[in-house]
């Protein structure tokens, strides 16, 4: 009889922090990159509270964290690994800048498959890129995350951005997949997912059949867990994930006649 080892993997979806455009409508006509909007400082405070809610609450440690390219992502998982890793936070620092952090506590790395809609219902088609690049390379992008953290020899699941124009279904099949694949991947491992408001819609109401459309605030996040088993020959076998917590969204169940 095969032998097996049952685990919990806990899994938390996070939506990246406030946005300069949203902020501040203007920025667009002059920005060289208006597509790939950054951080307000509200925004990268935000992000640092939440690495810190998130270090304080969740109950288990965060193995590894995987990103979306978009500048956003990138700066919210800066500060929220900043918070996830800090050594010494009496609670007076309000973003991650400086901050003294141990790096071997997780692995960061990036995902294409996590990216932003590629869709004129996320991007307008006046602000796209002439030369059809929506990212830097990732050398360049690995350079906006903590030191030590970044784990560059993980397999993404898309080894490049998905292709300009994308349908809804499209977008959500591809959170869908991508999620279910890097939890596959790292089965014994908690992982921290930063991405886009539509990942979260798209996780939660797989989950939850009953769940309405939900509403994302900034640095909303979904935890999520699953029990998984890996037999003495390596298959690995687990239930549906459930939702265990969340913070941030807003939404009503469909209630049944």
């Amino acid at each position: 009889m095969a032998l097996e080892s049952q685990f919990l993997q806990n899994v938390v979806v996070l939506r990246h922090g406030d946005r300069i455009d949203h902020a501040d409508p203007t920025w667009v006509l002059s920005a060289p990159r208006p597509w790939d909007p950054y951080l307000t400082e509200g925004g990268r405070m935000r992000a640092f509270s939440t690495g810190r809610t998130l270090r304080e609450k969740l109950g288990f440690p965060i193995h590894r964290v995987f990103t979306s390219p978009f500048t956003r992502c990138l700066q919210t998982t800066n500060e929220a690994v900043s918070a996830l890793c800090a050594i010494h936070d009496d609670g007076s620092q309000v973003t991650g800048d400086n901050i003294e952090i141990d790096p071997s506590k997780l692995k960061v790395s990036i995902e294409y498959g996590l990216c932003e809609y590629l869709s004129t219902e996320a991007i307008k088609t006046e602000f796209l890129p002439k030369d059809g690049k929506f990212v830097y390379e990732i050398s360049k992008l690995e350079e906006m995350l903590p030191a030590g953290t970044v784990d560059s020899s993980v397999e993404p699941v898309y080894k490049e951005l998905p292709k300009w124009g994308e349908s809804k279904t499209d977008v959500r099949d591809r959170y869908k997949r991508v999620i279910k694949a890097l939890a596959d991947k790292y089965p014994h491992e908690n992982l921290l997912l930063v991405t886009h408001a539509e990942a979260l819609v798209v996780a939660i109401t797989a989950i939850l059949e009953d769940v309405t459309t939900p509403t994302v605030d900034y640095c909303a996040y979904l935890q999520t867990r699953r029990v998984a088993s890996i037999s003495d020959c390596e298959t690995l076998s687990a239930k549906e994930f459930e939702v265990i917590g969340n913070s941030g969204m807003h939404y009503d169940t469909v209630g049944t006649s």
